[in-house]
């Protein structure tokens, strides 16, 4: 097992772009609805495959080890092609003009099982496919879905949305915030659902390093530890983009309860890590083009993961951490 501190790849991801440039497109967005919307950021996504080169090596990277053969330029552009589209109809789903788009569940009987014996759970997620396509749904579900999001790297285009939904934001558990963990077991305890994605985290988190698509990959520990200290079911979801305004939304049991052994709990959190991660790397073999980590994943990690006996702290002294998070036809299929 690795930690590390500031240098893991994903701590260096900023939000960028300024406010009033930002504000005139979402503006455009929302005028021209959500199918001719993506001809206006079509030169966009052309300027960024040319200037963006770490990115853009990166998904080359990434989409070599996921299509299990040799990406190429195309690929790449396919993939920022599929990204640009769910950024865009982030905007329509957070605004609640989701009337033209199709979205699907699988697997909602690991949800409703939970629920059904009055309990709360956490949705375990990732950075593949789109976290709006759960909140739009958590519109129907009958108990609040609160999403755990780390938003310090926030910039305009987050406060930007965050005024077509002004309720939204006050459903949200802050990480790193006084007080997050326990508005989390609150929430849990009252039968809520608390989301929260496993594939990135802040600065400083503690990093298990586990097999993922050929190689190791260090994924944050704090949301398996955050899931132990609450002691409530997991599920993993995924809102898969399958085109334009067509998502699946699936969900999988993972654990009804995940222990973490003081005796042994470096195997423990090695096992439940490396599990999330090859169900995620199934998930990223059949969806390649839907995971929207554009780093260099794989970089090494130099970083030693602490224990708390070498640290004088107790696992709840660690504070749980989490990657940043984020009608029309919703049917089971």
């Amino acid at each position: 097992m690795t930690g590390a501190s500031s240098d893991a790849p994903w701590a260096r991801q900023r939000e960028f772009g300024s406010r009033r440039p930002l504000a005139i497109l979402l503006w455009l967005v929302l005028r021209v609805g959500p199918v001719l919307a993506p001809l206006l950021v079509m030169p966009l996504v052309g300027w960024y495959l040319i200037a963006a080169g770490s990115s853009r090596a990166a998904s080359r990277d990434y989409l070599r080890r996921a299509l299990d053969r040799p990406s190429h330029f195309r690929d790449v552009a396919r993939h920022f092609n599929n990204f640009a589209g769910a950024v865009l109809e982030r905007i329509h789903l957070i605004s609640g003009r989701d009337d033209r788009f199709d979205i699907r569940i699988e697997g909602l009987e690991h949800v409703t099982r939970v629920l059904d014996a009055d309990q709360g759970c956490v949705l375990l997620g990732s950075h593949l496919g789109s976290f709006e396509v759960l909140r739009g749904i958590a519109r129907h579900a009958p108990v609040p879905v609160r999403p755990m999001m780390y938003r310090r790297n926030a910039g305009a285009l987050t406060d930007l949305l965050d005024q077509l939904s002004p309720g939204l934001s006050d459903s949200v558990i802050e990480i790193g915030e006084p007080g997050s963990m326990l508005r989390a077991k609150e929430a849990v305890e009252r039968g809520e659902m608390v989301g929260l994605l496993a594939d990135r985290s802040p600065a400083g988190e503690r990093l298990v390093t586990v097999p993922f698509l050929g190689s190791p990959a260090a994924f944050p520990a704090g949301p398996f530890v955050l899931a132990a200290l609450l002691g409530v079911p997991v599920v993993l979801f995924y809102g898969l983009r399958l085109g334009p305004r067509r998502y699946l939304v699936r969900f999988e049991a993972f654990a009804d309860r995940v222990v973490l052994d003081r005796s042994r709990r470096d195997e423990d959190l090695r096992h439940h890590v490396s599990r999330y991660a090859a169900a995620l790397e199934e998930n990223c073999r059949a969806h390649p083009y839907n995971w929207f980590n554009f780093f260099a994943f794989w970089e090494p990690v130099q970083h030693a993961m602490p224990h708390a006996s070498s640290t004088g702290r107790s696992d709840s002294d660690h504070a749980p951490g989490a990657g940043e998070t984020g009608g029309g036809s919703v049917h089971p299929s």
